[in-house]
């Protein structure tokens, strides 16, 4: 019997091309991408702003659509190709097989701590009291179960961004992605929300995708991307001279 444990591939993204017209003029954002992720990996993508990293991310997630290519995701009994879903599955891919964290934390600012990260597996089907459970167990792991009951505005930038880590992680997705989580943070939130997601993702064997201009967040991913010219590079600590933490307006 071989020692060599079998790979789970969990995402394979396949020949993957965009492009978007800027007047006469057409912009290849991505050339051709292709690269896969073993299900339990965390990877991070780093590149110049406007290198085409929060558009793959969201060709990934479902938010938008490929010029061509295929983004197949799933264990092979449950594998399908995001990439010819129907509107109505593509939602349903969506909302219980990815979990998102963007820059800013978009959460309801009428409702509570608890109350926003309980809410998607509640429309999802999911109990109400089994999604409250779910919910406080969240808390707990972002180390925020003592503010289940704040209002999005009693929270720190840096606990409303947790509150968001949590929610991703609600209705037990099996990819997360991160597109610039800590881009609006100060260094030492930076620090305690990326810490969070990765040891998050870790414990519940979540592949996670992280796209970043931190090199600090970046190299705590077991796989490093850097895109450039719309090509995807595998090369661990691959970064631009003298980059380091800074917000992108994408």
């Amino acid at each position: 019997m071989s020692d060599v444990q079998e790979k789970r591939i969990l995402l394979k993204v396949e020949n993957i091309v965009k492009n978007f017209a800027s007047g006469e003029e057409t912009l290849h954002i991505l050339k051709g991408i292709n690269f896969e992720i073993e299900e339990g990996k965390t990877a991070a993508i780093s590149g110049q702003s406007g290198s085409g990293k929060s558009t793959l991310l969201n060709i990934i997630g479902g938010l938008d659509k490929t010029d061509e290519g295929n983004v197949f995701i799933g264990a092979e009994n449950k594998k399908i190709n995001i990439t010819s879903l129907s509107e109505k599955e593509m939602s349903v891919y969506r909302s219980k097989r990815v979990g998102f964290i963007f820059q800013f934390h978009y959460l309801l600012k009428d409702f509570t701590a608890l109350e926003n990260i309980m809410l998607p597996a509640f429309i999802a089907g999911i109990k109400k009291k089994d999604a409250i459970d779910i919910a406080r167990a969240l808390l707990v792991d972002v180390k925020l179960e003592d503010r289940a009951n704040h209002f999005p505005s009693q929270l720190s930038g840096g606990e409303r961004q947790r509150v968001a880590v949590a929610r991703s992680m609600v209705n037990d997705p099996e990819l997360i992605l991160a597109d610039e989580p800590t881009g609006n943070l100060d260094p030492q939130n930076s620090e305690i929300v990326a810490d969070l997601l990765y040891e998050g993702a870790q414990k519940r064997n979540k592949t996670l995708i992280v796209v970043t201009h931190d090199k600090k967040v970046a190299d705590k991913a077991s796989i490093n991307f850097f895109l450039e010219n719309g090509i995807l590079i595998n090369e661990k600590c691959h970064f631009p001279q003298g980059s380091g933490q800074t917000e992108e307006k994408s």
